[in-house]
């Protein structure tokens, strides 16, 4: 099975992490599993870089955490988008499909 270069995603880390979380709340492992299921494995978010941007979105106000039940086995910590982070991944949006459309005129030539 083909997988998505990591130079193609880094930049983009941010967003699809925010977009998760837009969502719904999750917790690291399960954000993800989601990334993986969503791009049918052809690309997995490692822990490290994971953990970074939780802590880079939650230091910028675009996330908060919180510590969840542990009524269903070990204590998870959580994240949900804020409204800040809403806004952030509304603008990221935009800059993403602006983005595509020039890359696909350069890399088809067309102005």
């Amino acid at each position: 099975m083909k997988s998505i270069s990591k130079d193609i995603i880094r930049g983009n880390t941010e967003m699809i992490i925010l977009s998760i979380l837009n969502q719904g709340d999750s917790y690291g492992y399960q954000v993800s599993k989601t990334v993986q299921e969503l791009t049918d494995g052809q690309y997995e978010l490692n822990e490290a870089t994971l953990y970074t941007v939780f802590r880079r979105l939650e230091k910028n106000d675009a996330i908060q955490s919180y510590w969840g039940d542990e009524s269903l086995g070990s204590r998870r910590k959580y994240y949900k988008i804020t409204q800040k982070g809403i806004e952030q991944l509304d603008a990221n949006l935009i800059e993403w499909d602006y983005a595509k459309k020039i890359i696909d005129q350069i890399i088809k030539g067309r102005l």
